[in-house]
């Protein structure tokens, strides 16, 4: 690109940076500016330039900023004039070496993999404050740039405290779909064919691979299927689903077929449950993940089942 095509295109970059400062809530104007964005490659880079030139005002002095920015007394700028007025400063600024730091380079742009092993935890803080708790056997991928926060969960589950940033979204996908906040607290399980979702802070939106959506409240889920087809919200317990942070597993009424699939997860022999009655009796009690033979132990006491023990090791309850 030659240098007036380089001119034009950080004109325009600062021409939309002005324009989401002014309206940082605009969903159509953040529609536009996307398509902007990936229209072409020179967009991002311009305009990620001056969204790190305008952190950068942060580190200094107010005093200092306010005299780079001073107006000519005989002109008066408008508010757009005054932002771009101030972004030259910033340029000025980081040029004499009193511009933004690495760690605001990677407070905009940061990637990472995390992974955790079977049967443990692990707890992640992220460039811009948000805290991502991790169960075992999960495996995830982090991406931020200067207008998007991205998580790609690939496999496992994950608690995400999300800083608020309405400037960036925080969008979590899956294989069946998305989940886009600004700032909140949810958690996002990732089954074989089955994205589920629990809000315990704040507020979601769901939406699936087949465009179906769903805007989730505190206490409440909700699924995304194979299909990529969102299921409407419903109530949930959140502190009992992410239990797990603590290494509990909470049973509240569930079918012994869902205590099943749940304790599955932490166990590295499989355990099964026999079809038909057995499968559909109910359990409410609390069991830790560390040790889920002490459910095994505890279970013929408190239902009427047994439990069997197969050559290959795997474990299955039957009635008694």
């Amino acid at each position: 690109m030659n240098q007036h095509g380089t001119d034009t295109v950080r004109d325009q970059a600062a021409e939309w940076f002005a324009r989401v400062q002014d309206a940082p809530q605009d969903a159509g104007l953040m529609a536009q500016l996307r398509a902007w964005l990936e229209a072409h490659p020179s967009h991002r880079e311009e305009y990620e330039v001056l969204a790190r030139l305008w952190c950068a005002a942060d580190f200094i002095p107010q005093q200092r900023l306010q005299t780079l920015c001073e107006p000519e007394p005989v002109r008066q700028l408008p508010r757009r004039g005054f932002l771009r007025q101030a972004l030259a400063a910033g340029v000025a600024v980081a040029a004499l070496g009193l511009g933004w730091s690495a760690w605001q380079y990677q407070h905009l742009n940061h990637q990472d993999s995390l992974q955790t092993a079977f049967g443990e935890r692990r707890q992640v803080d992220l460039p811009d404050g948000s805290h991502l708790e991790l169960n075992g056997g999960t495996r995830l991928q982090v991406a931020f740039s200067a207008g998007r926060r991205h998580i790609v969960l690939e496999a496992g589950e994950a608690m995400f405290t999300v800083a608020h940033d309405t400037s960036r979204p925080f969008v979590v996908d899956t294989a069946q779909g998305s989940v886009t906040v600004t700032g909140t607290r949810f958690d996002v399980r990732l089954d074989p064919a089955l994205t589920r979702v629990a809000v315990e802070q704040g507020s979601v939106r769901v939406q699936g691979r087949d465009a179906s959506l769903a805007q989730l409240t505190a206490g409440q889920g909700s699924s995304i299927d194979a299909q990529g087809k969102v299921a409407g919200p419903y109530a949930v317990n959140a502190a009992a689903l992410t239990a797990w942070r603590q290494g509990k597993l909470v049973f509240d009424n569930a079918t012994l077929a869902e205590v099943v699939a749940e304790v599955s997860r932490y166990r590295v022999q499989p355990l099964r449950v026999a079809p038909g009655k057995v499968a559909g009796l109910r359990l409410s009690s609390t069991f830790s993940t560390d040790d889920t033979d002490a459910l095994l132990r505890a279970l013929p006491s408190i239902l009427p089942v047994a439990i069997k023990t197969h050559e290959d090791g795997s474990r299955e309850i039957i009635a008694k």
